[in-house]
Formats: structure tokens, sequence, C-alpha cells
């Protein structure tokens, strides 16, 4: 019961944020993202970071969050539960074996849509993710995620961790407007 009311939120959650009082916005097209991915590119360290620790913190306080990647031509979303900020770069973590990596590692855009206990608040992020091999980065993720070791070893040639580049967050709500923040 409890998953299908929040399919239903999900669902509803995403036709508010394409839908509000004001005129509908158009699709944000291939200029406007290359836009976006300058912006990313060119805001200085201090807002960057400030911006990342603050989606960090969203993603953190509703705790599962859900990533779209693209199979051929078929979208799919999954539940994840973990990102760390680790030297500067936010990342999220899986194992090679599945599907999802195979399907970041061929098309590394991505979106996660994350969603507050109040269901009226969520997070649409979006960016490239880039594979980092670096097992200094592996261990400190699973240092901070102590649940995982019984999954993943450092060097196991499963664990893969993941950062967020180029990215676009917004930040929408059923009652106030949209925000973006690039980092």
């Amino acid at each position: 019961m409890r998953k299908t009311i929040f399919a239903f939120a999900l669902l509803a959650m995403l036709a508010a944020c394409n839908q509000s009082s004001k005129p509908t916005q158009p699709v944000e097209t291939e200029s406007e993202a290359a836009v976006a991915e300058e912006a990313a590119d060119t805001i200085d360290a201090e807002t960057r970071q400030e911006n990342m620790q603050e989606v960090q913190a969203y993603l953190k306080e509703c705790g599962v969050f859900y990533i779209a990647t693209t199979d051929g031509d078929q979208p799919r979303v999954r539940p994840f539960g973990v990102s760390e900020i680790i030297n500067g770069q936010l990342y999220i973590m899986t194992g090679k074996v599945k599907d999802v990596y195979k399907q970041m590692a061929a098309n590394g855009k991505f979106e996660i849509c994350a969603l507050k206990s109040s269901g009226a608040e969520w997070l649409r992020l979006s960016g490239t993710l880039v594979a980092d091999e670096t097992l200094a980065v592996k261990e400190e993720f699973l240092e901070r995620n102590p649940s995982l070791k019984a999954m993943y070893k450092a060097d196991d040639d499963n664990m893969a961790v993941l950062y967020v580049t180029k990215a676009t967050a917004r930040f929408c709500s059923f009652t106030e407007a949209e925000r973006k923040v690039n980092f």
C-alpha cells in the first residue's frame, strides 16, 4: 500500500513540476541544456560547493531517491539510497554487475527525483555521471555507509562509484516557484 501511495505521489509531483498556474514552460531544448552545462562550469568554487551541499542534504533528508537512466530507447527508474560528497564531488554508488551500471556506462546522462516525506516538495537533479575507480574514494564511501560493506568491498571489482558533473538541480513544490541551481 505504501509503495502504491508513493508511486501516485511521484506521478503527481512529476505532473505538477510540468504544470503550474503560470503559463506552461516549454520542454528544455538541447541549447538550453548546453547553457545549463555551461552555467555549471562557470560558477565559482564556493557557490558550486554550497549548491552541491544543499542537494546532498536534500537527498539525505529524503532517504530514498529515484534515478532514471536509459536502456536503448526505454527509460528505466530505480531507487537508490546513498550519496556522498567526497573530495568536492557528489557521488552515488552501485554494482558493476547491475543493469543500471551498464546503462550509466553506455549513457552517463541521468535524472534523479527525490520526494520529501510531506509529498509536496521534491528535487529533480540532472547531469552526467562519471565513473571513478579511485580506491580511496571507494573506501571512504564504504566507511560512511557501513551497511554496504556486507555487499561490496572497495577492491572487489564490482563496486562502482560515480560522480555528478554538469549538474542542474530543480527544487520543486506545489506551493512555491521552482528554484534552480547548478554545480
